[in-house]
């Protein structure tokens, strides 16, 4: 998967520096290390990705977001999916997206859902751009009492 000058590709153990940066910037309550290395060699359903950019000229390699989604029979589920701040709205998101959904389509995934803080409307609002539709909000969902919207995207019919 490139695109330009960023690809996307597997998460290794490798990259958990840059990606719990990234983790602990863009997360009110950020999955510690362990939940990454599960998440990467234990997750039977996990696929988790990092989006890295180049420039070859200068000879820089950096992970400026990722996606860790899980898929399970003919439902997938967007558990976390981030980009670095300091490049948000810059179009990686829905490279992002994107990927997470044609992966989903050719996993015969009928639906993708998410839930997302109810105060995180710069969220909810990608979400909606890229054709999640809201379902309903599960309250009380976190810990410190905030409740959560759950959507849903139709991926097949």
């Amino acid at each position: 998967m490139k695109y330009l000058d960023v690809e996307m590709r597997d998460m290794t153990i490798e990259d958990l520096p840059q990606v719990m940066e990234i983790e602990n910037l863009c997360f009110l309550h950020p999955y510690k290390e362990k939940d990454l290395i599960y998440e990467i060699n234990e997750n039977p359903v996990s696929n988790v990705w990092v989006i890295e950019y180049s420039n070859k000229s200068l000879g820089l390699k950096q992970i400026v977001g990722f996606v860790d989604y899980w898929v399970t029979f003919d439902s997938g589920t967007i558990c976390q999916i981030a980009v670095h701040p300091d490049i948000q709205r810059s179009g990686i998101g829905t490279i992002m997206m994107e990927e997470v959904k044609k992966d989903a389509y050719a996993k015969r995934v009928k639906t993708l859902t998410l839930e997302v803080r109810e105060s995180n409307v710069k969220a909810i609002n990608f979400y909606q751009k890229h054709g999640f539709v809201i379902s309903h909000k599960k309250e009380g969902y976190y810990s410190n009492g905030e409740d959560a919207i759950y959507m849903i995207l139709e991926v097949r019919k």
